[in-house]
Parts: structure tokens; sequence; C-alpha cells
């Protein structure tokens, strides 16, 4: 169905051990000696001025945009390494998430661990370096674990952040990604167009990890793409380019887009495509566009997510 294929760089480096050896990235007494360290150090980057930009997949991530505008990024550095990585054994259920075995061609099992990453990302012709912080929502000790990634963030110089997430929204794919924004200083929400909300209710990692990095004394800026729920089911480099736009825009700092946006505007013409094909999804999209802030019947909108996903399965 998803046109678009990132690979994944949420688990942990395996170590391989002899040849035909059942081994795991962290052997089982490694994981327990590691248990009271939870954050795992392979260097310590000096970096200039340097700006966090932070995703998690899960609950914060719908179609993939905030988590995909990171691996956007990181794509464009080859063979880049995590400088630290929040290990697992604290944060996550493994009955939930459970870790991945993959066998190599020697025949060497292994098995890989969700852990939370950090890269640095040196720009030398620009006037400050890059943190990225990548990894999946935690199930456990969202207070324990926000600190010890904000001290992370802090033993490396960091004292601005931008936090990325998504939601999904009655908004139609025809029109500019709405990216609304929360910051400790108010100022930058209006000199940046960002819009404003009011929400109040269940929230994830992100939002505990803003107030604790504002409680820290990190200036704090969070943006959320509203995606299309007609088109949940997939990838949406739309709205991935828009939170990458807004997000280098507010840290002063240049990112190569071009690729993102051929992805978006080649997933835009699939979606238009399925639009000629079906009066009732133009007819749809229309309404969304005339009356954006009104609620749309369910059963019409359920029957439509159900005939776009087909053509888009039928596109692939």
């Amino acid at each position: 169905m998803d046109p678009i294929h990132r690979s994944s760089r949420l688990l942990a480096i395996p170590r391989h051990a002899g040849s035909g050896v059942t081994t795991s990235a962290y052997s089982i007494a490694q994981l327990l000696l590691k248990a009271m360290d939870v954050v795992e150090w392979e260097e310590r980057p000096e970096l200039r001025n340097p700006v966090a930009l932070i995703a998690f997949e899960g609950w914060n991530d719908a179609a993939d945009a905030a988590s995909g505008a990171i691996e956007f990024i990181l794509d464009q550095f080859e063979d880049i390494e995590p400088f630290a990585v929040i290990l697992p054994e604290e944060f996550f259920n493994f009955q939930i998430r459970r870790p991945d075995v993959e066998i190599d061609d020697g025949g060497t099992r292994d098995i890989t661990w969700p852990v939370v990453a950090f890269y640095a990302i040196p720009l030398p012709e620009q006037d400050r370096d890059l943190v990225i912080v990548l990894g999946e929502e935690p199930h456990y000790r969202w207070l324990t674990f926000t600190n010890h990634l904000i001290e992370v963030l802090q033993s490396v110089g960091v004292e601005e952040m931008i936090t990325l997430g998504a939601f999904i929204g009655q908004v139609a794919h025809t029109l500019p990604v709405p990216i609304i924004g929360v910051a400790t200083d108010p100022a930058i929400v209006e000199r940046h167009n960002l819009l404003t909300s009011d929400y109040e209710g269940p929230t994830g990692i992100i939002g505990v990890l803003n107030v604790s990095s504002a409680e820290a004394g990190i200036d704090t800026v969070s943006l959320w793409a509203a995606t299309p729920h007609y088109l949940a089911a997939n990838d949406n480099p739309k709205a991935m380019l828009a939170l990458l736009t807004k997000a280098a825009l507010i840290a002063g700092i240049t990112i190569d887009a071009t690729e993102l946006a051929v992805e978006a505007g080649e997933f835009d013409s699939r979606v238009n495509q399925a639009m000629d094909s079906s009066d009732n999804l133009s007819t749809y999209v229309q309404q969304l566009e005339e009356t954006s802030e009104e609620a749309v019947h369910p059963a019409v909108a359920d029957q439509l997510v159900d005939e776009i996903e087909q053509f888009l399965k039928g596109g692939d």
C-alpha cells in the first residue's frame, strides 16, 4: 500500500558472535548489567549551539509524518550511527513490542531490541549543528524516560529543541497541511504563523517531554501536522515535508528537501487519480475544503476511506 519505503533506524545494532551461535544485540547478562545505566554512550560529540529535532513512532505519529520527516534527514547522511541510545529494558513491554530475530549469511541468529537513538549531525557551513532523536514511544516510566532523554541533550549542549507529531483530522489533502504549534515562547507561534489549539485530553510521550524539557530550562517548540483521515493508512510525505520545512525554519537551519518534495508531489498525484475515478471521493474532499471545521457523517467517511485504500493498493 505504501509507495515510500524507509529503512528502520529504531533497532540496536547487533553484536555478532561466532557462526551458528544464537546471540543478541545485548546478551541477557549485558542487559542486566546495563539496566542501571539506562543510557549507552558510543561517543560524546562536540557540537556548536546544537538544536534537537525529536520524533517518536506510535501514538504521536499519524501517517508516519513525524518519524518520516526525521528519517528523511538521517537518510541525507551516509553511514550515520547513534552517539547514544536509551536502552529498552526499563521502558518497553516486550510482550507488546517484541524484539526481532534475524539470521545472517553465516547462520548466526541475532536479536535486535527497540532503542531510542541520538544522532549528531555537524553542519559546518551553517551557524549551528543538529541533534536528532528518533525512537518508538515507550510503554513505561515516562517521567524517568524523559529525564534521561533531557540529560543526554543537555550533556551535548542542547538548549533548544523541536518535537514533531502528527494527528488524524478531517482535513483535505488538497489544502496546505495545517501545522499546530505550542512553544515555551508564545511569540514563536505568532512569528511563524502556527495554528493554536486548546486541546485537553490524553497525551503521548511528546506531550510529557514538552513539559519536562520546559521545566528543565530548554526552549521547546512542538509542531503537529494534521493529516487527512481518509489517507491515514498511508505514509504521508506531504505532511512530512510540511513538518520538516517548518522545523528547519524555526531552528534556523537549511535542509535540502527536494527529494521529499518530489515524493509529496507523486503522492498527491496518486490521490488525485483516486479522486478522478470516484465522484463520491471528489465530492467528499470538496465538502472538507468548504466545511473544514464541521463534522462529516462517519458512515460517509468510513466508506470513502475503504474506497481510497483499495485504489492505492491497486496503484502499488
